[in-house]
């Protein structure tokens, strides 16, 4: 496996691009556009982007699991019920969810992307992000979108795109990846967006995938079905689960691999590539958290099963006591045992070894349960970095499982304090 440039454009037969329309600077302007010339579509802050194949895509899904879903989760699910699309149109700055008129522009949106294209309505998926409640200006999106069919490419098309999904993010989330599959090179991209309202229970998050790999729609959801649960859902910021995740993945089956359609070898190397560019983008979306200034990995191992493990991984990286110290830099051991012991995961805390670590080295700071002598200036230097692990060794079993958070900061509640207005 090897990981190159490109994002969602690098796989054969993909374009993308992104412009901005209005949407974010306009949404109590009405249905009126808020651009007037070419100029105006490709400055400012991208808010519509556009991922396209030449040929029909086998297309799998997966849904946020929040009962208040947004209307574009529902037109998609519709357009996917034949397991194709051939591209994906979406939104920044408001969700088009609990919106009025909400499944009629989410259905506006693909009409609009149809139009411009030469396609049908079903061919596109159809994803919005941003604030909740709303109307969303319809009017600026149909102007948006031949403007944006206009403008798709292959070099480049990538970072438009992912630019033009991010809601506040802080920086564009895009990966590739070449392996070697029936001996042919397999490629495939993914541009994704999240920060805050960020919990696991999809990936809360929109996340794109391409690739010109061969396979069946039967593999590829199985395939998404068995990484999300290990990356994406492994994930989070601040508790909240969103209205509006997806993860959508296109195989137009260009690079002539044949076909997969049974859970053989290369089944196997095509779920390594695809877990290796969900795990990146899941650490992106967890090191971008809203005000985060680190990236927080909690490694659970020697544990009795992956499911414990992840259980009690995920309630300290979770946990707004252990976001507050990460955030000081505080080895405060004792709220990482606090966390792990209200998570309802089985383990013996008299059995629970803790160290603190990143590039700067490591330092134990609980032993069987208990506390030991440390060096609080060294500790606080390991976990001052950009990145920082805290490694829990329950001797126990042979199982482990990492979920990624961040830090909780004063710039959180500054972000969320007014975020709509």
């Amino acid at each position: 496996m090897k990981q190159i440039s490109g994002g969602v454009t690098a796989p054969i037969g993909f374009t993308a691009g992104g412009i901005r329309c209005g949407v974010k600077k306009g949404l109590a302007d009405g249905n009126q556009p808020v651009v007037s010339s070419m100029t105006d579509y490709l400055s400012g802050k991208k808010d519509l982007a556009m991922i396209l194949s030449e040929q029909e895509c086998t297309a799998a899904a997966m849904y946020t699991m929040n009962r208040v879903k947004a209307a574009p989760l529902y037109i998609t699910m519709e357009h996917l019920e034949d397991g194709v699309a051939k591209g994906i149109i979406a939104n920044s700055g408001n969700a088009n969810a609990c919106a009025p008129q909400g499944h009629e522009n989410a259905k506006k949106m693909c009409e609009a992307a149809a139009a411009a294209t030469g396609l049908k309505p079903s061919d596109f998926v159809v994803a919005s992000t941003g604030v909740i409640g709303q109307t969303l200006n319809i009017a600026a999106i149909e102007a948006g979108v031949p403007v944006l069919a206009g403008q798709l490419k292959k070099e480049g098309g990538s970072d438009d795109a992912a630019h033009a999904i991010m809601t506040t993010d802080t920086e564009k989330k895009e990966i590739a990846v070449t392996t070697v599959i029936g001996g042919k090179t397999v490629t495939i991209g993914a541009i994704a967006k999240g920060s805050g309202m960020i919990h696991p229970n999809m990936g809360t998050m929109l996340c794109f995938v391409t690739t010109d790999c061969a396979i069946t729609h039967e593999m590829l959801q199985d395939a998404l079905h068995e990484i999300v649960p290990r990356t994406f859902n492994r994930v989070t910021v601040d508790g909240d689960t969103s209205t509006n995740d997806m993860c959508v993945v296109l195989a137009n089956g260009m690079a002539g691999n044949p076909l997969i359609e049974w859970k053989d070898d290369s089944y196997t190397l095509f779920v390594q590539a695809l877990h290796h560019v969900c795990e990146y983008l899941a650490k992106c979306i967890a090191g971008d958290g809203e005000g985060a200034t680190r990236l927080v990995t909690c490694r659970v191992w020697q544990a009795r099963s992956e499911e414990s493990a992840e259980r009690l991984a995920k309630a300290v990286v979770g946990s707004p006591l252990v976001k507050a110290a990460m955030f000081g830099a505080d080895a405060n051991w004792g709220r990482v045992l606090c966390a792990m012991g209200y998570s309802k995961a089985p383990f013996r805390p008299e059995y629970v070894d803790v160290k603190f670590a990143s590039d700067l080295g490591e330092i134990l700071v609980c032993q069987k349960g208990a506390g030991v002598d440390f060096d609080e200036e060294k500790a606080k230097n390991i976990l001052s970095r950009d990145s920082v692990v805290i490694d829990v060794c329950l001797h126990e079993g042979d199982w482990e499982a990492s979920c990624w958070g961040c830090d909780l900061t004063y710039d959180y509640v500054k972000i969320n304090g007014d975020y709509r207005t």
